[in-house]
């Protein structure tokens, strides 16, 4: 059930981490009634306006969204310069990333205006991959949408605990095909439950409508409905 514009609240947020306070950007619907909830990792460039638009997305259509700050340790930057961006993902330390991120779950699970049993996460580019790696790592999350992440080791996704979908554009210069098909025969092969949709004439960032580069409008508009039916079906919403 969508809500509309107006009946949505957002806000800055911090919590704790591990020897310091993150941030991130909350959107949630108005009433206070306990809504499934989803986990955004944003893409290197950092937690910028697009992400933060993409939290209202999901406020208006009746889900809690964090979009959680991983240089909250590299203060908060934000940049445009692929050179800095290609930097700051550098200077992460995955497995601190990771523990960031499962602080801004157990965030999200204090709140009372989310359902603590129906919580996912999405990422994209970076994110995705994190998006992934969380899926394997944290059990209160029942839901997975990596946009364009990294493929772990095969052997890795017998650690997947929930469902994930995986989407794709197959002009992808940087996630190669054969990773992807590998992640498709994975999850069959270990009995993993999670699907892949690719979309063949997509660049990486498709869903991205800052990049007049990179956006593909009609595919980002489908990715984005097979992505809140994913979510509703897996969180119950």
């Amino acid at each position: 059930m969508a809500v509309a514009a107006g009946e949505i609240v957002t806000s800055p947020v911090t919590y704790p981490g591990e020897g310091v306070a993150l941030s991130g950007f909350l959107a949630r619907p108005a009433d206070r009634e306990p809504k499934p909830a989803v986990v955004i990792i944003h893409e290197w460039w950092g937690l910028n306006d697009h992400i933060k638009d993409i939290a209202q997305r999901f406020a208006r259509e009746n889900f809690v969204a964090l979009a959680a700050d991983l240089y909250s340790r590299l203060g908060n930057s934000v940049t445009k310069d692929p050179d800095e961006a290609a930097k700051l993902m550098e200077s992460l330390e995955s497995q601190q990333a990771l523990k960031d991120l499962n602080a801004a779950v157990r965030y999200l699970k204090q709140q009372p205006f989310v359902d603590g049993w129906k919580l996912g996460t999405i990422g994209f580019c970076m994110g995705g991959t994190f998006a992934l790696m969380l899926a394997s790592h944290n059990s209160d999350i029942k839901a997975a949408v990596p946009f364009y992440g990294q493929i772990p080791p095969t052997d890795n996704l017998k650690y997947l605990l929930c469902p994930i979908l995986y989407i794709y554009g197959e002009q992808d210069g940087w996630i190669q095909k054969a990773d992807v098909e590998r992640l498709r025969q994975g999850l069959s092969r270990l009995g993993r439950p999670g699907e892949v949709r690719t979309y063949p004439a997509c660049p990486h960032a498709f869903f991205n409508d800052t990049r007049a580069d990179a956006y593909r409008p009609k595919e980002a508009q489908d990715a984005w409905q097979r992505t809140l039916a994913f979510l509703r079906a897996h969180l119950g919403a």
